[in-house]
């Protein structure tokens, strides 16, 4: 038997084995460290639909050594420790948030990047924790988070199986079922033609374990595509404005695309049915399956007593008389009843 559990729960949500996407909206950093802010994203992931709203727990001190050199895709002076700590969510605030976020009916938690985040995050009751891809070679911190016994989700940005084969292996030794691994491309944003999303599947399926996929795509089209390889779990970052100062905030979403996004997958969820051809659905059947169909119609009028010949019969809509591959059946039969030209043959009719 597996180590992990091919479905559980986070807060009473089922996650995998067909259940719908368990829909992560993405705070990140993109609070800027303004607790209006963040409790303003709450209420748009809240108002979206999303079933859990996400930020980052972490200290500029605690991720990066004082000797990283800048990053050149930011255009930043500053050193990654003082990014990072001037955008980082004040761990004061995490209660306020999680209170908020109650209130509004979703989800709450973080994606801790030390133990003490971890440990922050478990004493505030938190129903799962996201391990980002950078930190999934950190097996320490892997372990530790697990230990929390809430379900892990792992994203796998950069990662080799065997990697990704690791970090399952720290969360079994924690002793921990539930865990989700999330295809990601590690680039912000990322180009469409890396995101490799057919790779969903293959991690359900060599793992064991629900799969689904961390956007970092802009606009919604990859994610709202990815509905259709039915994935378990989707995160996607967004802000109230691409225009607000701040790394994570040019490739979020909006939240008018939020909603959208949401919606998208729930519609392509309804859409996918079970695989199986089964003729006409309890509405169509209703609806239109028989002024939509054809049968046998009189081209002529046929008084009572005529032999029926071929030029005699047409087919057309509606489909309420003899189906048309019967016609050469009516052929040769004597009409019943006078059937005036354009009426609809039925069997009782000849």
């Amino acid at each position: 038997m597996s180590t992990f559990h091919e479905t559980f729960e986070i807060g009473g949500t089922p996650v995998g084995g067909g259940a719908p996407c368990y829909i992560i909206a993405e705070a990140g950093a993109n609070h800027d460290r303004d607790l209006d802010v963040a409790r303003e994203l709450i209420d748009v992931a809240a108002d979206a639909g999303a079933d859990a709203v996400k930020f980052q727990t972490y200290t500029g001190q605690d991720l990066y050594s004082s000797r990283t050199p800048a990053f050149d895709y930011l255009e930043d002076d500053r050193t990654p420790q003082q990014l990072l700590d001037d955008i980082a969510l004040p761990r004061e605030w995490q209660p306020l948030l999680a209170d908020h976020a109650r209130e509004r009916g979703i989800h709450f938690f973080s994606s801790p990047f030390d133990r003490a985040a971890v440990d922050s995050l478990k004493a505030l009751g938190v129903p799962a924790m996201k391990i980002a891809s950078f930190e999934i070679v950190d097996l320490g911190l892997i372990e530790h988070a697990a230990g929390a016994g809430v379900p892990i989700i792992l994203s796998t940005g950069m990662a080799t199986y065997g990697e990704i084969e690791e970090a399952l292996a720290a969360v079994a030794r924690a002793g921990n079922p539930d865990v989700a691994l999330l295809r990601c491309a590690s680039v912000y944003p990322s180009p469409p033609e890396i995101m490799n999303i057919r790779a969903m599947p293959t991690l359900r399926r060599a793992f064991g374990v629900p799969a689904g996929l961390s956007d970092h795509t802009t606009g919604i089209a990859t994610a709202t595509g990815a509905a259709a390889l039915q994935m378990d779990v989707l995160e996607k970052h967004f802000t109230l404005s691409r225009d607000r100062e701040g790394p994570d905030h040019p490739f979020a979403i909006e939240p008018d695309e939020l909603k959208a996004l949401v919606a998208n997958v729930r519609e392509v969820e309804a859409a996918l049915g079970t695989g199986r051809m089964e003729g006409p659905s309890a509405l169509e059947a209703r609806e239109m399956h028989g002024n939509a169909r054809r049968s046998v119609i009189a081209a002529v009028e046929i008084p009572k007593g005529t032999e029926i010949t071929e030029a005699m019969l047409t087919v057309k809509r509606p489909g309420f008389g003899i189906k048309p591959r019967d016609l050469q059946l009516v052929v040769g039969r004597t009409a019943r009843v006078d059937i005036p030209f354009d009426e609809i043959v039925t069997w009782e009719m000849v």
